[in-house]
């Protein structure tokens, strides 16, 4: 049951790009209606379940919430500037990297030298194909057909790198505290909400896409909360892998819903980076299974 649960930010978070590239927006648009999205989904929770809530619970959960904004908006940066179909594939590789290493070394998920082995195995099969997923034809079209968009490779690596260590502590930081999940994403989805509103809302036109983007924040919340749940039952290194398994849904979705062009060769990448994520996570599965 727990590694269902793990699944589900999988499906919600993979079809996150998706659906904000399908709404509209730009990155900062697309953030602060995120937000306000996730925001409403963890109020509604907070008023269903009524979980008891303390100063530690609001402080770590509202700074958690900070970084998670700087990780989304540089997110939603580097997608625009790369494209979804390679923006997303290495921001879930570098995410990988850094939440499996610190789930093994600060969290000590990995226990036995089997655990080491088959761990960094995984791992390895996640990032390989999160790089497949993104890898360029060097023999392709340096120029896009009419009416295709250029993209900037160079910035939106800048964006990942950023991206990357919000995304880390965002989820290193809770699993640190070890508090109950049902409790901390109130304070969380405020967090994100004043970061969005303090960084973003200068630059933000309140239009259509703004209110569309509340919808891509009803998912993230649905992910987030499946996510702090399985990693206080399967740790931080096995849960947030699976989790970023949506790359899957994103990358492919990213080319055949948002007409994202692949050369043929590109296609095959393709493929085979998803076919590596799909082994990663079942041997994620696996070495949970074993514990």
């Amino acid at each position: 049951m727990a590694l269902l649960v793990a699944l589900v930010p999988m499906f919600a978070w993979g079809s996150i790009g998706l659906v904000s590239g399908k709404l509209g927006g730009d990155a900062n648009q697309q953030t602060l209606g995120m937000t306000m999205g996730a925001f409403i989904f963890s109020l509604g929770i907070f008023f269903v379940m009524r979980p008891s809530i303390d100063m530690l619970t609001i402080m770590i959960g509202f700074i958690s919430g900070l970084f998670w904004f700087v990780g989304q908006n540089g997110q939603f940066h580097a997608m625009k500037a790369m494209g979804v179909s390679v923006g997303l594939p290495l921001s879930t590789g570098m995410q990988l990297m850094l939440n499996t290493i610190a789930g093994a070394i600060f969290f000590h998920e990995w226990r036995h030298g089997r655990d080491f082995i088959l761990g960094f195995l995984a791992l390895a099969l996640l990032v390989a194909g999160a790089y497949l997923t993104s890898r360029k034809d060097p023999n392709g079209k340096s120029k896009p057909e009419a009416g295709m968009k250029m993209y900037d490779f160079g910035k939106g690596f800048r964006f990942l790198f950023i991206s990357t260590i919000g995304y880390g502590l965002y989820t290193i930081i809770i699993t640190w505290a070890g508090l109950d999940p049902l409790a901390i994403i109130l304070p969380q989805s405020i967090g994100m909400l004043t970061g969005a509103l303090c960084f973003s809302a200068r630059k933000v036109a309140f239009d259509k896409y703004v209110w569309r983007n509340i919808t891509s924040g009803l998912l993230w919340g649905i992910g987030n909360i499946c996510m702090l749940l399985s990693i206080q039952t399967v740790g931080l290194a096995v849960g947030f892998s699976l989790s970023q398994m949506g790359i899957i849904i994103s990358t492919l979705g990213g080319i055949f819903l948002l007409g994202e062009h692949k050369t043929k060769k590109e296609m095959f990448y393709v493929i085979i980076g998803c076919l590596l994520v799909i082994f990663g996570g079942i041997l994620l599965g696996y070495m949970k299974a074993l514990s």
